[in-house]
């Protein structure tokens, strides 16, 4: 921690906000962070991104360059060392849709139909190029992420681990595997800022890109409305889906396709969250898995889906607190 305070220290002498108090902003299940820096009334936000860790600053640059290109509002670079893994960007403020909704609730329906319309124009261009594009095999892996970890950590065993990953296989393939869009992958409330100042899209200010890639055209959208951190009303969830199938063209197949990704990014959440527990020492998230798995139970209802639900309620015990605290306490002090 002090080498990378000394390195950012450097970093910002060279970038002339040398003399600027310097604030943290957040961070997140990645080990990113971010600080808020104040200059002579200006601002900006030092992105701190550990080589190695998994996360690229360059390619958050190149992704918002592309974003920025279609005419949508991504932090502009004020400065850059992508060796040792800083970026000083754009400050887009505090109106995070999360927290604007939370004292206002009567925002959440216009925030939400302005995030989906930035995510219908992302998804109407062209995609960027070389991006990962993942076959329904790799899908069905990470989604096994639940079994991987979070059973694991409940029972001592994964249990029918190539059972579990055959149904999640055959149910992507055969819906949710067609023609791919640009996906951002974490497209949620935290994510997106109000920016009042701009015009039509660009009033939705969009963060944590970097892991873009190629996906099924409903993923982005299942992102947003079954938030892990939030609840997002009947009528929103709604409302936004038929905005977006409107848009499209989209017919009843849209349906099933939502479905199988929302089990799928479910089931992988709930892997993910044990392991930030587990590995990390972020026990916070464990408080976050029972919205999870209320949505994949909405996921698991639709017809579609019935092979998974069976085998989710031969395989996986629901987080009761109980199963919370025992997974919490096998948690490393960090």
């Amino acid at each position: 921690m002090a080498e990378r305070d000394s390195l950012s220290t450097a970093f910002l002498a060279r970038a002339g906000w040398g003399l600027a108090d310097r604030r943290f902003l957040a961070g997140d299940a990645s080990d990113r962070s971010y600080d808020r820096l104040t200059l002579d009334g200006k601002t900006a936000v030092l992105m701190d991104a550990p080589p190695g860790k998994g996360d690229d600053p360059a390619a958050f640059l190149r992704i918002a360059g592309h974003l920025l290109e279609l005419g949508l509002s991504a932090p502009r670079c004020l400065a850059q060392d992508l060796t040792r893994g800083f970026l000083l960007l754009e400050d887009f403020g505090d109106g995070v849709f999360a927290r604007l909704i939370e004292v206002e609730p009567g925002r959440e329906l216009p925030l939400y139909a302005a995030a989906t319309d930035a995510l219908l124009r992302l998804q109407s261009q062209p995609a960027l190029g070389r991006l990962p594009d993942l076959s329904a095999a790799d899908w069905a892996e990470a989604a096994c992420f639940a079994l991987d970890w979070y059973r694991q950590a409940v029972t001592g065993d994964a249990g029918d681990r190539a059972g579990f990953l055959a149904v999640l296989e055959d149910l992507i393939s055969s819906h949710a595997d067609g023609p791919r869009v640009m996906i951002l992958r974490d497209y949620h409330a935290e994510n997106l800022l109000w920016l009042p100042d701009r015009a039509g899209i660009g009033r939705v200010g969009i963060l944590d890109f970097q892991l873009a890639q190629m996906g099924q055209p409903g993923y982005d959208l299942v992102s947003l409305l079954q938030d892990a951190r939030r609840d997002v009303s009947r009528e929103t969830q709604a409302g936004m889906i038929h905005r977006f199938k409107a848009a499209t063209g989209a017919g009843r197949d849209f349906d099933a396709a939502y479905a199988v990704l929302g089990a799928q990014r479910a089931l992988r959440i709930l892997g993910v969250f044990t392991r930030l527990c587990l590995v990390a020492g972020k026990p916070g998230y464990l408080r976050l898995m029972p919205r999870v798995w209320g949505q994949l139970q909405q996921n698991l209802s639709h017809p579609v889906n019935t092979p998974l639900a069976r085998a989710c309620a031969a395989l996986l015990p629901e987080p009761t607190p109980e199963i919370l605290a025992e997974i919490g306490r096998k948690c490393p002090s960090r």
